[in-house]
């Protein structure tokens, strides 16, 4: 985690920001952004630094699967502010497609760098779904691990749809308490339709982490470095849980690899066949100008 240690510099904003984001590949028709860990940060910390209303998705197969199943939460990840890289397989593609200095930018590691740099920029967090449990826990490793990190609160919500009045409350007391960053866990696509659906109400950069809270927490484990740089986190996780997600991991994995490889395919034909457009031309022209 050296990255997420490193000291972010604060003389760059938003319009250095807003022309770095504009760095994307497209996996499977979703746009991700393609930037280092380090840089992705910087952009959320500025971001936060002026309560700007922005939305980041930390995308993995899963995500990708539900996009290319579901139209609307497509729509939902095109309009996003950022969508990071969290799984290997999306790295691999983006580098494959050129994005040869793409690194991993997993909901963990964001959510540690954060927590890690916030208080050097004077920003502060809010903890929003999981459990009350799982919060508390939270809470308790922050103390312990990052004793400067301001934690501008902390909400756990119902699983049923709240209410008009239930929404505005949060929406309130979200942005009274001054924070900078909403980390959201409700699980994926909720917590992505949610943070859309919050866009331009609540005054902080929203993220979804799905199942970092319980990682941090120490409820689930991680994988260990190197099944992570393999890319079988997965692996280690279906080994954790394997009810809940043999059938997610059967039905999301071969066709993601499916229509990775088939993208794959068509860009470097999409590459020959301008290759030899050019080729072609400069035949041509070079044939007219010896007549």
């Amino acid at each position: 985690m050296t990255l997420a240690l490193e000291t972010i510099k604060t003389n760059k904003y938003y319009s250095q920001t807003i022309k770095s984001i504009k760095s994307l590949v497209n996996v499977i028709n979703v746009p991700i952004t393609a930037l280092p860990l380090r840089e992705q940060i910087e952009i959320i910390l500025d971001w936060a630094n002026h309560f700007e209303s922005k939305t980041v998705c930390v995308a993995n197969v899963h995500m990708l699967m539900e996009a290319h199943n579901q139209p609307a939460f497509a729509t939902v990840l095109r309009n996003a502010d950022m969508v990071t890289p969290d799984g290997m397989p999306l790295v691999w593609i983006m580098k494959l497609m050129g994005a040869y200095w793409q690194d991993r930018v997993a909901g963990m590691d964001i959510l540690l760098s954060l927590c890690q740099l916030a208080p050097q920029r004077n920003t502060s967090l809010f903890f929003l779904g999981s459990t009350t449990e799982t919060l508390e826990k939270m809470k308790e490793e922050i103390s312990d691990k990052f004793p400067d990190l301001q934690i501008a609160g902390k909400e756990s919500l119902p699983f049923r749809p709240l209410t008009e009045e239930e929404d505005r409350a949060i929406i309130q007391k979200i942005n009274s308490s001054g924070a900078g960053v909403v980390l959201v866990s409700l699980g994926c696509p909720k917590q992505e339709y949610w943070i859309d659906q919050h866009k331009g109400k609540i005054h902080a950069v929203m993220i979804g982490l799905g199942g970092a809270f319980p990682v941090f927490a120490g409820i689930h484990k991680r994988a260990p470095f190197w099944m992570r740089n393999l890319g079988l986190e997965w692996l280690y996780r279906l080994i954790q849980e394997p009810r809940r997600l043999w059938y997610r991991y059967l039905t999301t994995i071969p066709p993601f690899l499916f229509l990775a490889l088939v993208q794959l395919i068509m860009s470097r034909l999409s590459i020959w066949q301008r290759t030899a457009n050019l080729w072609s031309q400069f035949v041509n022209k070079t044939a007219t100008n010896k007549v």
